[in-house]
């Protein structure tokens, strides 16, 4: 008797599970992904419209996984002054096929929840509206709920992820260099230098933080050369700060670099191969795993950049020696507002002259003038005009998208130069590196943003970072 009651017991609980069993969560993308019906499903997001008809009540919600928003059909009994363009709604009922062509599931709803309301009147971003990114840039707090945005940021996280697999599954290390650092890696003198609040400047009046004059990183490749002593495999992928007092449409105060260093490489070719093969795997990667986002951008914001994308991964890209470079922009009929002269920097408007004349296609420049580039770069012993083995890529409509060289893995070269500088005791660890089993070897480093830029057709960098900090602006 009681072991019957006992398994009648358990019966009944296990129906009353199944009963209550409570409705299956699904993101906005899986719902219009599944395969087939399914009852008791429950997604909750953001109203993208509200359409109310006599019989019917439409709803589009979307929850940022995906740039298609889920139809939501309910009785209009289920409406309520707070379902407005904007508000963050819960919604459950069944998953049903929709009749309509252009989606492949619909929610036929059952209860609809307000989590959140919206004052549709007083939100920023209207309903239906193209907004331009200039005007989106002005609520960094809110912008990301723009259907551009909301694409743009979905493109980073699968180009992020891209970036890491191409280096772990080429078997390489990843390295956490630092933000806060005492070096310039680029010597250029643009640092943010790191100070202490006001409640403890009184205490630091008479010595650093840290003893020594600290900064934000401009780089990490200092530091990853240090790591490429013990792997020969490297990379980093991280902010980086540079203290420009530009407002121009490639210029920010902080960003992000992906960086890579080789051991025991003696080809600046190998560099620029590793370079080449990440910009075009990542890109590869980016457009068939988020078609409908790029096709946003494509579309939209920069009609034809698809072919143009497309023709570029089938080619290889060109290669052209500085003093190529030079003596291209000087036969050229263009006027440059910067008369181009060897052993001058190229500017911007010399980049791009330069990949138009190529075919529109990348161009690695190589073996810059040795007076224009840091003291890390290898002395190529050339003459009469003294070179470094270093290489820029330049890609149509940005210019410079990565900058890369050989090491001087020379100690005398190294040293030689450094006393020059007047830097040899502040790089004296460096030096260090070649007493202790030195190795030929070389990197680069990447603009994550300038390559969103290109790659999405984007005119102006801040619209493809989601905070962007420039000169007289830090909003957030």
């Amino acid at each position: 008797m009681l072991r019957a009651r006992a398994g009648g017991w358990r019966w009944w609980r296990r129906g009353l599970c199944r009963c209550a069993s409570p409705p299956r969560a699904l993101r906005v993308r899986e719902a219009l992904r599944a395969p087939e019906p399914l009852e008791q499903v429950k997604v909750q997001g953001w109203v993208r419209s509200v359409r109310s008809q006599k019989e019917v009540l439409f709803l589009h919600i979307n929850d940022g996984s995906s740039l298609e928003s889920l139809q939501i059909v309910a009785d209009p009994s289920l409406e309520n002054r707070d379902l407005t363009f904007g508000s963050a709604v819960e919604v459950q009922g069944k998953l049903v096929k929709s009749p309509h062509k252009m989606q492949n599931m619909e929610l036929k709803a059952e209860t609809i929840r307000v989590v959140g309301p919206c004052n549709a009147l007083l939100f920023p971003l209207k309903m239906k509206e193209r907004h331009p990114l200039e005007y989106v840039r002005q609520f960094p707090h809110l912008r990301c709920r723009n259907n551009t945005l909301g694409s743009l940021l979905r493109i980073r996280s699968e180009a992020t992820a891209s970036i890491h697999s191409f280096f772990q599954d080429n078997g390489y290390v990843h390295i956490h260099t630092p933000i806060i650092t005492s070096n310039d890696c680029e010597g250029a003198g643009e640092l943010f230098e790191i100070g202490v609040s006001n409640e403890a400047k009184e205490s630091a009046e008479k010595t650093h933080f840290f003893n020594v004059p600290a900064f934000l990183t401009v780089s990490g490749q200092l530091h990853l050369e240090v790591m490429a002593g013990a792997f020969t495999h490297v990379f980093t992928f991280g902010p980086t700060f540079r203290a420009e007092n530009s407002q121009s449409r490639r210029h920010l105060a902080e960003f992000y670099m992906v960086e890579a260093e080789l051991s025991f490489t003696e080809s600046l070719q190998d560099i620029m191969q590793v370079m080449e093969d990440l910009f075009k795997t990542v890109t590869s990667t980016v457009l068939s795993k988020c078609p409908h986002d790029v096709e946003l951008f494509h579309k939209y914001i920069a009609p034809g950049q698809k072919g143009r994308l497309e023709q570029m991964l089938k080619k290889r890209f060109v290669t052209i020696s500085y003093s190529e470079a030079v003596e291209i922009l000087k036969q050229a009929s263009q006027a440059f507002t910067f008369k181009p002269e060897w052993g001058c920097d190229l500017q911007t408007e010399h980049e791009k002259y330069l990949v138009k004349h190529c075919g529109e296609v990348p161009v690695f420049v190589i073996n810059y003038p040795y007076d224009l580039k840091p003291f890390y770069m290898r002395d190529n012993e050339d003459g009469p005009q003294h070179t470094v083995a270093a290489v820029d890529l330049l890609v149509p409509g940005v210019g410079e998208l990565c900058g890369g060289s050989l090491r001087e893995e020379r100690l005398p070269f190294l040293e030689s130069r450094l006393q020059r500088l007047g830097l040899a005791d502040t790089y004296q660890w460096y030096l260090d590196l070649r007493k202790f089993g030195s190795v030929p070897h070389g990197g680069f480093g990447m603009g994550f943003e300038r390559y969103l830029q290109y790659i999405l057709g984007v005119d102006n960098i801040k619209d493809v970072i989601p905070f962007p900090r420039f000169s007289h602006s830090c909003l957030l």
